[in-house]
């Protein structure tokens, strides 16, 4: 498993007003027009109250030149943060051991 950092990770929202809509003077009724949805929608994810969907990703990365993977990887490490600080039944999960033989897949 990879690892987890103890430093809340930037929102992909945060990434998108400090980043894009802030250097280049775009409201976000301005963006959210560009991208197609509601200025309802965008303004959700730009002050962290929904996540980046794939469909998002797509149509951001579309506009600003980026990969889908890059907003997909932001919210997911996002998630992950988020997660791993909640207690959750996941922590009761017993590690399941592999032989020494057999190799576990390589990491992403």
């Amino acid at each position: 498993m990879g690892r987890i950092t103890t430093r809340r990770p930037s929102s992909p929202g945060e990434i998108i007003k400090g980043l894009y809509m802030e250097p280049l003077n775009l409201s976000i009724t301005e963006l959210a027009a560009r991208l197609g949805v509601s200025r309802k929608t965008l303004s959700a994810i730009v002050n962290g109250r929904a996540p980046v969907t794939v469909d998002m990703a797509m149509r951001l990365s579309r506009a600003f030149s980026t990969s889908p993977e890059l907003w997909v990887g932001l919210q997911s490490k996002l998630d992950l943060w988020e997660a791993s600080q909640k207690e959750g039944a996941w922590k009761n999960v017993e590690p399941v051991h592999m032989p020494e033989q057999v190799e576990a897949p390589a990491q992403a």
